[in-house]
């Protein structure tokens, strides 16, 4: 559970980061903002830290493994060691951001830097050190007292384009780290790990997310490769699945084979597919782990679970297998559905 009710802003500094690929400048700011705006800060903290609010935790890593040679754990570590620091190390922070802006899809923007107080994680306190780009710009409507109809350009406070919070704990593992990233195609590897370089921790909600989502896949690329399965047989699967994650608050590999594939040679076939998914992708391979609740959550919204016939029918499957039938009609030369019920509404 995060709560940011009792988060403070303790300092701000920002500065501009261009993209170094296509020859944009990087310009600093002089100082750190002076925090005297209640209403500002306010509106600063909701913009900041709004969208944090799933337990997604990374820590930060190195090509070599060894974290403390990461450049933003030693900017994180000075400044927790001397808060006043922050300034002197956004700016080392803004230059790590311009060097690694090397692709010219990446787009330019406004690079925040705070140290904030009291952000609650599970009914402990921490201080952070948050991170913050904006990218992205909208016009706005503003209609004076004299009625004088101007425009303008400004950032949605209420979207926050890419963003981390390094939380001053386990420090000795490469402290614990949260992200907002919401990427286009064209970066989508930029901020997680040619910026930040931080790896997932390995911890409840990343295990349930990254077997939900490689079960999702299997059912989605490989199932129908291998066996004979219609789409209402891959919907029921995908059913059964996340049915089985919100049953249990323990996750145990073999049951959930037993229980959800059943079948040998499926749980074969997914085996297989497993290896290949965790080795590409560098996930840990646990049999056993405890589910997220909120992992659950979030990766049920992504199953699919709609039948669509051509573009007439849309059908919801959410219960039995066995009260649909298909079949094919020689004489209309189409496929069918059978639904079995009790009532309609």
């Amino acid at each position: 559970m995060i709560n940011i009710a009792l988060s403070t802003l303790q300092q701000v500094a920002a500065h501009f980061v261009g993209n170094n690929a296509n020859g944009d400048p990087l310009k600093l700011s002089e100082g750190p903002f002076e925090l005297h705006d209640d209403n500002l800060v306010g509106l600063l903290r909701s913009y900041f830290l709004g969208n944090f609010t799933t337990p997604e935790f990374y820590s930060f890593t190195f090509s070599n493994e060894d974290f403390t040679l990461n450049p933003l754990y030693r900017f994180a570590s000075d400044i927790f060691d001397d808060p006043y620091s922050l300034f002197d190390n956004s700016i080392n922070i803004a230059k790590h951001l311009f060097g690694a802006t090397q692709h010219p899809n990446i787009k330019a923007g406004e690079l925040y830097v705070a140290y904030v107080k009291g952000i609650e994680i599970d009914g402990i306190l921490y201080d952070g050190v948050g991170i913050f780009k904006s990218e992205n710009k909208e016009n706005y409507l503003k209609l004076t007292r004299d009625f004088e109809l101007y425009t303008d350009e400004g950032t949605n406070v209420r979207k926050l384009d890419k963003g981390c919070v390094i939380l001053d704990t386990e420090r000795e593992s490469g402290f614990k780290v949260m992200i907002v990233d919401n990427v286009n195609k064209s970066d989508a590897h930029f901020w997680k790990h040619d910026f930040l370089n931080v790896r997932p921790q390995s911890d409840a909600f990343h295990h349930t997310s990254n077997f939900m989502n490689m079960t999702r896949q299997y059912v989605a690329e490989q199932l129908s490769e291998e066996f004979n399965v219609s789409k209402a047989e891959k919907i029921d699967l995908l059913n059964r699945s996340v049915e089985f994650f919100k049953s249990n608050e323990e996750f145990s590999k073999a049951e959930f084979e037993t229980s959800v594939l059943g079948d040998a040679d499926v749980i074969e076939s997914f085996r297989n597919y497993g290896k290949n998914f965790m080795s590409e992708n560098e996930f840990d391979a646990v049999d056993q782990f405890e589910i997220s609740a909120q992992a659950v959550k979030r990766q049920a919204k992504v199953f699919k679970t709609v039948l669509k016939l051509d573009k007439n029918f849309h059908i919801y499957i959410h219960g039995s297998r066995e009260l649909i039938e298909k079949g094919f009609d020689e004489v209309q030369g189409k496929h069918y559905y059978k639904l079995y019920f009790d009532s309609e509404s």
